[in-house]
């Protein structure tokens, strides 16, 4: 299940892809799209989320897993390894592991 917060003892992957046009965008999403059973398969997969910024210059892949471990794990794995390498191929990235340090919610 998808869940942000604090409270909850996960990593998340995420990666920035800054294109240069829609078209480009799109690609990158599509990919994510048709090879999304790659990660799911994993253990300690969670959840992944892919946002496109308005402008048509960003797509953001925001991956939740169980842990730390469990993406490493995951990087080892041929396929997965593979589709890392095609879809940072598409386009300027930056990928790094990040926690959950604060949520906010109206009251």
């Amino acid at each position: 299940m998808i869940t942000i917060s604090d409270k909850a003892d996960q990593t998340t992957a995420i990666n920035i892809f800054t294109v240069e046009s829609p078209e480009q965008q799109q690609r990158i999403v599509d990919f994510l799209v048709e090879n999304q059973e790659i990660p799911m398969r994993q253990p300690g997969f969670i959840s992944a989320s892919v946002h496109t910024s308005l402008d048509g210059k960003r797509v953001i892949n925001y991956v939740q897993w169980q842990s730390k471990k469990d993406m490493e794990v995951a990087m080892k794995d041929p396929d997965f390894v593979a589709m890392k390498e095609k879809v940072g191929g598409f386009a300027p990235h930056d990928f790094n592991f990040y926690q959950v340090v604060v949520t906010m919610e109206p009251h």
